[in-house]
């Protein structure tokens, strides 16, 4: 999922993914004449800075696609705030595209709608075979022993951004590599109306995914091996605790970063009003505002202590946008053929390149641009220190309930409440209780 629309957005009421069935998909209906084997419609995610700049991008790319297929796609870019339950009504009600991208980390909530294509050994084959993708990319795209409910399309992983001039001018000579010296660091730049780094407090997502990966440098997990909600652990609750405490009492986030939701800590980071950035794959989002990448260094995400790696120096979730096929789509071949074309090597690399992603498709990620300095560690963290979201099917209301909770919390902080571990454990309670009963 992603910057520039938020990461992985997506508040959604249990109500509707719950009422969710296999009864969706691929009626004419749903914005195209997908009853003729010559038309698809595909609706995109908003991955650039606004949605005309994703169809400028996708546009040509699309128009290829017929060329080479006789094909016509018919494009929708979906903003973040509604694409969830745009796919959850589809899949109720049949009035669905072809061709549609997820937020990996939806893959097996909606994988268990029983609406989308599985991709089997016979599926897979289709677009060239599975081993052509990354193993991470491939653990977030449904639920383990169960055929991908979707196809990797867009690889992305946090990183830790850093204004240069800034943190020379307060006397720091390299990034931090651990959280105790983030907050030593941010104290020294959080002076004369700057601040150390930004969050998008009222962003359920961004704070799911910063929440899930201070709790795996805890050691702990929002889980348990029988997919029971575990929200209220004492790793867990440290862990939200440690992050929400940058703003209530580390004091390196400003106070109003509790309403942002959506690039406000871009745009401040691009500004220079913020000298860190904790993002996924930022750089075409900060160039879009204005910022050249000679200004700013990117390092790893830091951890608890040592070096980035899995467990408990588990740095990133693994970020990133599928491909699904809906299974009652009246045009498979047609889709099969588009996955094809979207996820070869030629259109991973512009589609990437224009996003500053990374491609899931291993060949592709060994051409340049993403041989650079900067995509290595994209692509290190990925490799090495990127866990996959829980793959479980009640994931989405996992990232709405726990992400609203954090997001409360913020609230709290920014109000100059106090944050303590009861405080936390009872809105993670609250969470937990919001989730549905096994």
């Amino acid at each position: 999922m992603r910057r520039i629309r938020a990461a992985a957005a997506g508040a959604v009421t249990i109500t509707l993914l719950t009422a969710a069935t296999a009864c969706g998909g691929g009626s004419s209906n749903g914005g195209g004449s997908n009853d003729s084997p010559k038309t698809l419609t595909y609706w995109a995610s908003n991955q650039g800075a606004s949605i005309g700049i994703d169809k400028k991008v996708l546009a040509p790319e699309l128009k290829k696609f017929e060329k080479q297929t006789g094909i016509k796609v018919k494009l929708e870019v979906v903003p973040w705030s509604d694409l969830l339950n745009r796919i959850l009504t589809a899949t109720t009600s049949g009035q669905g595209p072809d061709v549609l991208n997820i937020g990996n980390t939806w893959s097996a909530s909606l994988q268990a709608t029983g609406a989308l294509l599985p991709w089997d050994a016979k599926n897979f084959d289709k677009i060239g075979g599975k081993d052509r993708f990354v193993d991470s990319a491939l653990g977030s795209t449904g639920a383990e022993g169960k055929d991908p409910a979707a196809v990797p399309l867009y690889s992305m992983a946090y990183a830790l951004y850093y204004n240069k001039q800034m943190f020379a001018d307060a006397g720091i000579s390299k990034p931090p590599a651990t959280w105790d010296e983030l907050v030593a660091d941010g104290k020294k730049l959080s002076k004369g109306g700057k601040w150390a780094i930004g969050a998008e407090g009222a962003n359920v997502s961004e704070n799911i995914h910063h929440a899930f990966v201070f709790a795996k440098q805890h050691g702990a997990d929002f889980f348990k091996a029988d997919g029971t909600p575990d929200f209220t652990n004492d790793g867990v609750v440290a862990a939200v605790k440690q992050y929400v405490d940058l703003m209530a009492k580390d004091k390196i986030i400003a106070p109003g970063n509790a309403e942002y939701a959506q690039n406000q800590s871009v745009s401040d980071f691009a500004k220079g009003k913020n000298a860190m950035l904790l993002w996924q794959s930022a750089a075409a989002n900060l160039k879009s505002q204005g910022m050249d990448p000679s200004t700013y260094g990117i390092a790893p995400v830091p951890v608890q202590s040592g070096t980035p790696g899995t467990g408990t120096s588990t740095n990133s979730m693994v970020a990133g946008i599928n491909l699904a096929v809906f299974k009652n789509t009246k045009n498979l071949d047609g889709s099969a053929k588009f996955v094809k074309f979207l996820t070869s090597d030629a259109e991973q690399k512009i589609l990437n390149t224009a996003y500053s992603s990374i491609p899931p498709v291993k060949t592709a990620q060994e051409v340049a641009p993403f041989t650079d300095a900067a995509n290595a560690v994209l692509k290190d963290t990925l490799a090495k220190s990127a866990a996959a979201l829980p793959q479980v099917a009640d994931e989405s209301q996992f990232e709405t309930a726990v992400g609203t909770a954090v997001k409360e919390l913020f609230a709290d902080a920014a109000g100059g409440h106090a944050v303590s571990t009861a405080s936390v454990k009872a809105a993670l309670e609250k969470a937990q209780q919001q989730m549905p009963k096994k």
